[in-house]
C-alpha cells in the first residue's frame, strides 16, 4: 500500500521537519537493509544514488513519494521489463494449457478436417513451387508458342544421323539417340498439308493416306523387301491388301516359322507360350499385323529414319512400334522381356562386334523363348559369308541357344529353359555371366554389355511354365511376390482401372459422339468403340489401365511408360504379356510426330514435380503435343492445383478442356482435353 502523503510548506525547512527526515530516512534504509534477505530480494528495486530529496522519498514539490514508485527513469524501465517478462510467461503457460485440452478434445471428423486442410496447403504449396519454377525455367511460357517450320513436320529430336556423322560415328553408331546435345524447340509441330486422320480400326491397319508419312512413290516401288513388295500406292492411299498372291506371303512365312517350331500353324503360338515378339527392322509392319488375329502382340523396332520410315508407316497403321537402334547401346527393355524376337532381311550384323549384338538379344528373351532369323546370309554359298554364318551359329551355342530348324534363308533357334546349361559350356571363349550387380533391371540406353544377363533374375520363368493368353494378365501369388507385391493389393489396383476406365468412356462417349455422329446405315458401332487405337500411359505403373481397356474389350493397343524417375514395375509390365519401355520424360519420346490417339498421364506430373528438375511442364506438354494425333485426346488425373497448372498449359498449347471432374474420394482432379486439327494452308 502507498504510505500517506506528509504535507509541510513547500521550501522551508524547520528544525522538527529535519529530525522527522532524518527518522524517516533511518526507517527507510532498514526496510531496505532487510529486503535483503527476504524471498523476493532478487526482484528487489534499486533506486539511484544521488543527493536529491527524491531518494528519501520526498520530491521536489515537497510531497513524499510511494516506496514502490521508481523515481528514475532507467528503474522505470527496467521495472516495465519484468512485468513484461511475467505476462509473458503466463500468457504462454496459459496457451500451452489451452492446446493440451484443446487437442485431448478434438473429434475423429475434426481431425480429418484438420488433415485436408494441410494436404490442401501442401498442395498449394506444390503448386507454389511449379509456377515459380515456370517463371524461373520456362522463359517461353509466357510468349505465345509458335508453329514449327515445315521442314520440322517430322521432326524427331534426339536423332539427328547427319551430326552424327559429322562427328565420327560410324557403325551403324550414328543411328543412336543424342539427347544430351538436343536444343529445345519451343514450337508446335503442324501436320503436312494434305495430312488427313487416318481411318479407322481395322480399315486403317491395311490402308492409310499417302500424305501422312514421309514416303514417295519412289520409295515404295525401288524397294526390294517382302512388306514394301506388298504394298500398293495409288494417288492418296497406301494399300496393304492385294488381290495378288504377294499379300499372301506373309502367311505362308507366319506358317513356315511355325513349323519350324513344331507347331501347327501361327494360330498355336499362344499354347507355346509366346505372346510378345519383338520385331526387329520390321519393315511396315505385315508380320506384326497378319499375327494380331491371333492375339499376338508385335512390337516394331527400326532406326530413325529420316524418310520412309518403318517405324512412321507402322503405327500410322495402328501397330506397336518406336524407333530403336540395334547398334551400339542396350534397349530400354529389362531383362526377360519377350517371348520371341524376330529379324528378317533386318539389317544387323550378328556376327559383328564381338557377339555383343547377340548377347543382347539373349539378354532380351525370355528363358525358352524362340528367335527367328531370315537372311540371305543362311543359304550364301559365298565362301566369306559362309564364315560369317559359322560365327553366329558357334555364338548362340556357346548362348545355349538351341537350333531347332533350318529352312532356305531362315533359321529358328530356343533359348535354354535350364539356367545349368552355362555352367557346362565347353568352349573357353563363351561369354561369361553378369554377376549381381551389373545385371540390373533398368538398362537405360547403356552401352552393350559381353557377359550373359538375366541369371541373376528371380524372373527366370521358362515360357512353357506360365500361364497362357490371357490368364497370363493375372500374376499368380508367386509371382507378386518377386516385386514384393501382395494379392489383395494387385486385385484392388486392378478394380480402381476397370472403375476409372468405365468412367473414361462414360464422359468421352458423349463428346465423340457429338463430333462424329453415325449416320443411318453404317456398319460400326457407335464411337468410341474405334476411335482409339494407339494409347500412350506416361505413368503405367502396374500396366492396370492396359488391362482395363482389354477388360473393357477395346480394339486399342498401348504402350506403357515407367518413367527413369519412379519406381520400376516395367518387368511386371512385361510378365504380364503388355508392351513397355523405360522413359525420362525430361527428354522426347522415340516416336515419330502425331502417332497416339490417346495420351493417358495418372500421377504423372506429381512425380515428376516431386523430384530434382531439369525439365519444365511446358516442356512435357510440349512434347506430349508433338506425339499426339489432331483431334487426339489426353486424359490427366492428378492433384487439384496441378491440374490447376495443367489447365494454364493446355491454353498455351490451343487445346480445349472438354472435362474437369473432381473425383472426393481421394481428393483428385480429372482433365479430359482434346488437340484441335490445325490444317497448314498449301503455300
Amino acid at each position: 500500500m502507498s504510505r500517506p502523503l506528509q504535507r509541510g510548506v513547500a521550501g522551508v525547512r524547520t528544525p522538527d521537519s529535519k529530525s522527522k527526515d532524518k527518522l524517516e530516512k533511518e526507517d527507510w534504509d532498514n526496510r531496505i537493509s532487510s529486503s535483503d534477505h527476504s524471498p523476493l530480494s532478487p526482484f528487489r528495486l534499486h533506486f539511484a544514488d544521488n543527493n536529491s530529496h527524491s531518494k528519501y522519498g520526498i520530491n521536489e514539490n515537497g510531497f513524499a513519494s510511494d516506496p514502490f514508485i521508481v523515481g528514475t527513469p532507467r528503474s522505470r524501465v527496467k521495472l516495465m521489463l519484468l512485468l513484461m517478462k511475467f505476462s509473458l510467461v503466463f500468457i504462454v503457460v496459459l496457451a500451452l494449457t489451452g492446446s493440451f485440452w484443446w487437442t485431448m478434445s478434438i473429434s475423429s471428423s475434426s481431425r480429418g478436417h484438420i488433415y485436408h486442410g494441410y494436404r490442401r496447403l501442401q498442395e498449394k504449396l506444390v503448386s507454389d513451387l511449379v509456377d515459380i519454377s515456370e517463371l524461373s525455367r520456362g522463359p517461353s511460357k509466357f510468349k505465345e508458342l509458335e508453329s514449327c517450320s515445315e521442314e520440322l513436320e517430322n521432326f524427331v529430336p534426339c536423332f539427328n544421323v547427319s551430326e552424327n556423322l559429322a562427328l565420327g560415328s560410324t557403325d551403324g553408331n550414328e543411328f543412336d539417340r543424342q539427347c544430351s546435345r538436343e536444343i529445345r524447340q519451343y514450337c508446335l509441330v503442324l501436320p503436312p498439308v494434305n495430312y488427313k486422320i487416318p481411318l479407322h480400326w481395322p480399315t486403317g491397319r491395311d490402308v492409310i493416306w499417302n500424305a501422312n508419312v514421309k514416303i514417295t512413290a519412289e520409295e515404295v516401288l525401288s524397294s526390294g523387301t517382302l512388306t514394301k513388295r506388298m504394298m500398293m500406292l495409288d494417288e492418296e492411299q497406301i494399300s496393304f491388301r492385294s488381290a495378288s498372291h504377294m499379300f499372301d506371303g506373309i502367311e505362308d512365312y507366319s506358317h513356315q516359322i511355325a513349323e519350324m517350331m513344331g507347331l501347327r500353324n501361327e494360330s498355336y503360338f499362344i499354347q507355346a507360350g509366346v505372346r510378345t515378339i519383338l520385331d526387329i527392322g520390321c519393315g511396315y509392319g505385315s508380320f506384326g499385323a497378319h499375327l494380331f488375329h491371333s492375339q499376338l502382340l508385335t512390337m516394331c523396332i527400326a532406326n530413325y529414319e529420316p524418310s520412309g520410315s518403318q517405324v512412321q508407316l507402322t503405327l500410322e497403321r495402328g501397330l506397336p512400334a518406336m524407333i530403336a537402334s540395334f547398334t551400339s547401346k542396350q534397349l530400354p527393355y529389362p531383362s526377360l522381356s519377350f517371348d520371341m524376337l524376330h529379324c528378317a532381311w533386318c539389317g544387323i550384323d550378328w556376327d559383328k562386334k564381338d557377339g555383343t549384338l547377340l548377347i543382347e538379344a539373349d539378354r532380351l528373351l525370355k528363358p525358352g523363348g524362340y528367335f527367328a532369323w531370315t537372311s540371305p546370309l543362311i543359304k550364301s554359298r559365298n565362301k566369306e559369308d559362309q564364315k560369317r554364318w559359322k560365327l553366329v551359329q558357334d555364338f548362340t551355342e556357346n548362348l545355349c541357344f538351341e537350333l531347332l530348324s533350318q529352312q532356305d534363308a531362315t533359321v529358328v533357334w530356343k533359348k535354354t529353359s535350364k539356367k545349368s546349361c552355362y555352367s557346362s559350356r565347353k568352349s573357353s571363349s563363351a561369354p561369361p555371366l553378369c554377376g549381381k550387380g551389373h545385371d540390373v533391371e533398368t538398362p537405360y540406353y547403356r552401352d552393350l554389355q559381353n557377359c550373359i544377363g538375366g541369371t541373376q533374375s528371380s524372373r527366370w520363368i521358362p515360357i512353357e511354365k506360365k500361364e497362357r493368353w490371357p490368364s497370363r494378365a493375372n500374376l499368380n501369388k508367386n509371382e507378386l511376390a518377386v516385386y514384393g507385391l501382395q494379392p489383395d493389393e494387385f486385385a484392388e489396383d486392378s478394380e480402381s482401372w476397370r472403375t476409372a476406365v468405365r468412367n473414361y468412356w462414360s464422359l468421352l462417349s458423349p463428346l465423340i459422339f457429338s463430333d462424329h455422329p453415325k449416320r443411318p446405315g453404317e456398319e460400326d458401332p457407335p464411337p468410341p468403340y474405334n476411335m482409339f487405337r494407339n494409347v500412350l500411359d506416361m505413368n503405367a505403373h502396374f500396366g492396370g489401365f492396359n488391362s482395363a481397356l482389354l477388360q473393357a474389350r477395346k480394339s486399342v493397343w498401348v504402350m506403357n511408360v515407367v518413367p527413369v524417375s519412379g519406381l520400376n514395375y516395367l518387368p511386371l509390365i512385361h510378365d504380364r504379356g503388355f508392351v513397355g519401355v523405360l522413359h525420362d520424360w525430361c527428354e522426347a519420346f522415340p516416336t515419330y510426330p502425331r502417332t497416339y490417339d490417346l495420351v493417358h498421364a495418372a500421377g504423372l506430373l506429381s512425380l515428376e514435380t516431386s523430384q530434382p528438375r531439369r525439365c519444365t511442364m511446358l516442356d512435357v506438354f510440349i512434347e506430349i503435343d508433338r506425339v499426339l494425333r489432331p483431334e487426339g485426346w489426353v486424359i490427366i488425373r492428378d492433384t487439384v492445383p496441378l491440374i490447376e497448372s495443367a489447365r494454364a498449359l493446355i491454353t498455351e498449347l490451343k487445346w480445349e478442356a472438354r472435362v474437369i471432374e473432381i473425383e472426393s474420394d481421394n481428393d483428385q482432379r480429372l482433365l479430359i482435353s482434346q488437340k484441335p486439327f490445325h490444317k497448314k494452308q498449301a503455300s
